[in-house]
């Protein structure tokens, strides 16, 4: 069969198949809040394209687009992504370097992204605004005066980010309160924690899903997901497909929720 007419074939199979998938998704309870843990750049660089890693860090970041556009699409209200762990500053200095680059345009970007503003999405960066680079800092403050006064949809991009410090750092803020008599220990509940940690005001993630084939969570979100829906795929994050997005929210879907009853 002549190539051109076998890709042919295949997209049309494709197309349909996910036509299908996205009208059975539709008909099913949305989740509001995903988050992803994005996973997987390097190896597909490496893996896939035969280039170097940081390559993948580049196809990385316009996969997240893509991502926010399909939540968008379904109008999920929340999409968390863990951008970049405390852990990774631990990285080759280069590819630190070149990812804090990536991720200052990346917030430029989406701060004047049309789809952004015509679906008021708020960008917003959780995670040690200490321990990131002037620049960083700036583009950050830069989304955030863009498009702070969103309330449609959020964008929260996890960077120097880490669940366990989230917790220490709530329960540091707590104490400090209750030492100056804004709160009573014996008022100190689940409830109270969650105002302090970094996604105040947010309800949790419904669908936590992980790309690369990792099956772990990496301290992220670690107060967050207690009842949170896990989901983990083989596919490296530059490579994940609208019909691997629509599976991971038809397996959300087939899910029943009993949040401990």
């Amino acid at each position: 069969m002549n190539m051109d007419i076998k890709g042919m074939l295949t997209d049309r199979a494709y197309a349909t198949y996910d036509s299908g998938l996205e009208k059975e998704v539709r008909a099913g309870p949305m989740p509001q809040h995903i988050a992803v843990i994005m996973d997987g750049n390097r190896r597909y660089a490496e893996e896939v394209l035969g280039e170097a890693p940081l390559e993948g860090h580049k196809l990385g970041r316009e996969k997240l687009e893509e991502v926010l556009h399909w939540c968008l699409e379904l109008d999920i209200k929340i999409l968390t992504v863990y951008a970049f762990s405390m852990e990774n500053f631990k990285r080759d200095s280069d590819e630190v370097e070149y990812l804090m680059a990536l991720l200052e345009q990346s917030l430029y970007d989406f701060a004047e992204d049309e789809d952004v503003h015509a679906n008021r999405v708020a960008i917003k960066v959780i995670g040690e605004r200490s321990a990131l680079p002037e620049n960083v800092q700036k583009a950050m403050d830069y989304a955030y005066e863009r498009t702070g006064e969103y309330r449609d949809h959020i964008l929260n991009m996890a960077i120097a980010y880490g669940g366990r410090q989230d917790i220490a750092n709530a329960a540091r803020a707590i104490a400090q309160d209750v030492k100056d008599g804004k709160l009573d220990i014996d008022d100190i509940t689940e409830d109270t924690v969650s105002e302090y940690v970094s996604t105040t005001g947010m309800p949790d993630p419904d669908l936590v899903l992980r790309t690369s084939g990792e099956v772990r969570v990496s301290n992220f979100l670690l107060w967050q997901l207690a009842y949170s829906e896990l989901y983990f795929t083989d596919v490296y994050w530059p490579g994940f497909r609208h019909i691997d997005f629509l599976r991971a929210i038809r397996t959300y879907q087939r899910r029943t929720r009993r949040f401990g009853r």
